[in-house]
């Protein structure tokens, strides 16, 4: 990984919240900034219809010529068409016209040179959609790319794609073996941990819950959010409990001032694995 797309990898590992946002609705990219979403998506793909997809570009396009001009634009994330389409080369063409984007979403991810490509035409940082039983299979010489800063999955494609019934045990346990792919992968090649992939029902608070509480205690990154309650929802159940941040608070202390790399707190024996979790707690 060069040093740049290192930089852009530990950015997007403090990236916890990532919202999508039409881009045949322009107006709701300020809306989601201020929803306190941490990355801001505009999505060229999925959402938006083949038809509507050129005047789509264009809206983009004219916001960010307004943003600039204004000097108030904040750094965005486009998701763009899969490698190869026709949609993706204009696509590519509109992200070389916006020189100031966060970095790109690369849709349908299943090869080397599809993200390549991306990152050779536009300089920026991928973050790699897995969305196919053989992008699934070919993460492992994905993660090696130049250019490539993370992960995230569609899991309802996979499904389709794997025959897969969701909403079932079944699929959640496919679920999680994606993610340990996933998460294995990034940590080898030094990647960012991925990003879950997002919780379709954003009504059900409950459910979105235990998603957070799932994916943030696997390791992964972040979460792709679909509307902007989920927001509030994935960064409050990813702070720690009161309990927890005391109980760090203090083996920190205790280290900092014995130096000790082995004592007890409260008759639980604290040792390197023990300090290491609870630095990370606190940082993040």
């Amino acid at each position: 990984m060069d040093s740049l797309t290192n930089h852009k990898a530990n950015i997007i590992s403090h990236n916890k919240t990532w919202l999508f946002v039409p881009a045949t609705r322009i107006d709701r990219i300020e809306k989601a900034f201020a929803s306190g979403a941490d990355a801001v998506i505009v999505d060229l793909e999925d959402t938006v219809a083949k038809q509507d997809k050129a005047a789509a570009r264009d809206a983009l396009k004219n916001y960010y010529d307004e943003q600039n001009a204004k000097q108030t634009y904040r750094p965005i994330w486009l998701r763009i068409n899969q490698a190869g389409s026709e949609e993706f080369f204009k696509d590519i063409v509109l992200c070389q016209k916006m020189p100031n984007l966060a970095g790109v979403l690369l849709a349908k991810a299943e090869q080397v040179a599809d993200i390549e490509s991306v990152h050779q035409l536009t300089g920026l940082s991928v973050i790699a959609l897995i969305e196919s039983t053989v992008g699934l299979y070919q993460i492992d010489s994905m993660a090696k790319v130049v250019g490539l800063a993370a992960f995230s999955y569609g899991f309802l494609d996979l499904c389709n794609d794997l025959q897969v019934q969701v909403g079932t045990t079944a699929a959640d346990i496919i679920a999680n073996q994606i993610r340990y792919q996933l998460i294995l992968t990034s940590k080898v090649h030094q990647l960012s941990p991925p990003i879950d992939t997002i919780y379709p029902d954003f009504k059900d608070e409950s459910g979105l819950s235990n998603r957070v509480q799932l994916w943030s205690q696997m390791g992964m990154a972040g979460m792709l959010c679909i509307h902007p309650k989920q927001v509030a929802t994935v960064q409050q159940h990813l702070q720690p409990t009161d309990r927890e941040f005391a109980f760090a608070t203090r083996v920190i202390k205790e280290y900092e001032k014995s130096g000790q790399a082995v004592f007890e707190i409260d008759g639980e024996m604290v040792d390197a694995p023990v300090i290491a979790r609870s630095l990370q707690l606190l940082d993040r």
